[in-house]
């Protein structure tokens, strides 16, 4: 979609004093970025300019489009938007500019959380999704450098694997207690007075501004009603994340300048320090830090404790030969990993094994690509066994009766004698498909059909 031809359409483009690229990083004052707006400062509208300009539009849109995604409140996919903006993009980008534009309600979804209850998401419409984004790709190459080393989550060049290690190298340097900080409902709770105005520190656009405040206030729809929303910045948004990291980089500056030790991925934070009492120091000075942006602590989920009873980010940590610490996966994240794997391999489902197996690679390449750090080579392989020794049974239980259990085991190359014995017993599954089948059905077969290897 060409949204750069779209804006052409119509008059509105802003002359030369307020054309793309307008906006620049003022001095870094108290720690925030000042953005000095070109152009008439009354107007204050460089900056969306900026982001609505061809360029900036047609990245946002491959952004979104890549994305996919659900239809928002007004029913339209990507597929369906194309056609909707190439008509209407140039009244949007007029009602943008001229700070008239009324965002739609976000659609509510509610997904289930992994340690119990539900996390509530905003699907905001595909149209909002785009300026959202258009707005993201010029905001966080201004913001984002402001931030603090030692916040990880949803910036460009970090990851959750560099907190990880960053995490593992306090801890070796005798940090061994940790403060876990865990924050209620922080994406629901997030005050938009307080926001606002640690966001209109950094940025001097007006109108760009005005349009996050209303993205702040827009309605989230439920069951065809649309409710308000006086807090709280919903989960589904692109700038969601790039809000949060704004609020909550005031804390982050206030543990650098107390010289405290600790690494933030989004909400979660874990200071390290070297004793329970500092901890317990450092916990009651965040509740008050936490307060005074008036969000709150879990303290059921928030503790002090060694760093090897707690797990950050689905990994946990443990100690290794001679004092070594070693980096493991949580005991919640392999519960969930085989509870998954159970879902995709439970023998009623009906399904050929090579479909079967097809599903669980998916999920297990995108599991051991997050899980790549971990260094216990013993558990992956014993969860490798597991896992083929679940879907030797899957197949037993396909083919079901002895007569096919024992074409089908000749057919794959078993002697009469191994075949007959494997068929003789069909009924005992979990314990057949431990034995003689393991000949049968190799490791080298599931290397055929596909499966990866956790270790």
């Amino acid at each position: 979609m060409d949204l750069g031809k779209a804006e052409h359409q119509k008059p509105g483009r802003p002359g030369p004093g307020k054309g793309e690229g307008g906006a620049a990083v003022g001095a870094l004052v108290g720690g925030e970025a000042a953005l000095a707006v070109d152009g008439d400062a009354d107007s204050g509208r460089a900056l969306l300019a900026r982001a609505l300009g061809r360029d900036n539009m047609q990245r946002a849109w491959r952004r979104v489009r890549s994305n996919g995604g659900s239809a928002g409140v007004d029913g339209r996919t990507v597929a369906q938007t194309h056609a909707y903006l190439c008509e209407h993009w140039p009244r949007i980008r007029e009602e943008l500019l001229a700070g008239c534009y009324r965002p739609s309600p976000v659609r509510r979804v509610a997904i289930p959380k992994a340690g119990g209850g539900e996390r509530e998401l905003g699907i905001p419409t595909v149209t909002d999704r785009l300026i959202q984004q258009a707005l993201l790709q010029v905001l966080q190459p201004l913001i984002d450098p402001t931030f603090s080393q030692h916040s990880y989550g949803f910036r460009p060049g970090r990851r959750a694997h560099d907190a990880i290690l960053q995490a593992q190298a306090y801890i070796e340097a005798g940090y061994r207690t940790v403060v876990d900080v865990d924050l209620e409902k922080f994406f629901d709770r997030v005050n938009h007075d307080v926001l606002m105005d640690r966001l209109a520190k950094r940025i001097a656009d007006r109108t760009v501004l005005r349009l996050i405040r209303r993205y702040l206030e827009a309605g989230m729809m439920a069951n065809g009603v649309v409710i308000e929303r006086h807090e709280g910045t919903p989960q589904g948004g692109p700038l969601s994340p790039l809000l949060a990291n704004i609020l909550l980089d005031e804390v982050d500056r206030e543990l650098e300048r107390r010289g405290h030790r600790f690494v933030r991925y989004a909400d979660d934070c874990n200071v390290y320090v070297r004793s329970q009492r500092a901890g317990e120091r450092v916990l009651a000075a965040l509740r008050r830090l936490y307060g005074r942006l008036r969000l709150k602590l879990n303290e059921a989920k928030s503790a002090v404790a060694s760093v090897y009873e707690r797990s950050f980010l689905g990994y946990a940590f443990g100690r290794g030969p001679e004092g070594a610490v070693r980096r493991k996966v949580s005991s919640k994240s392999l519960d969930r990993l085989k509870g998954r794997l159970r879902q995709l391999t439970r023998r009623t489902r009906g399904r050929s094994l090579e479909t079967v197996v097809e599903e669980v690679r998916a999920y297990l390449l995108g599991w051991k690509g997050y899980f790549r750090l971990t260094q216990q080579r013993r558990v992956l392989r014993d969860l490798d066994e597991w896992l083929r020794h679940r879907l030797r049974v899957y197949q037993l239980v396909q083919w079901k009766r002895g007569r096919t259990v024992y074409r089908e085991v000749v057919a794959l190359g078993a002697n009469a004698r191994v075949a007959a014995t494997i068929a003789a017993h069909t009924r005992s599954w979990w314990r057949n498909g431990a034995m003689l089948l393991n000949a049968v059905l190799t490791v080298r077969t599931f290397d055929r059909l596909g499966l990866p290897h956790l270790s």
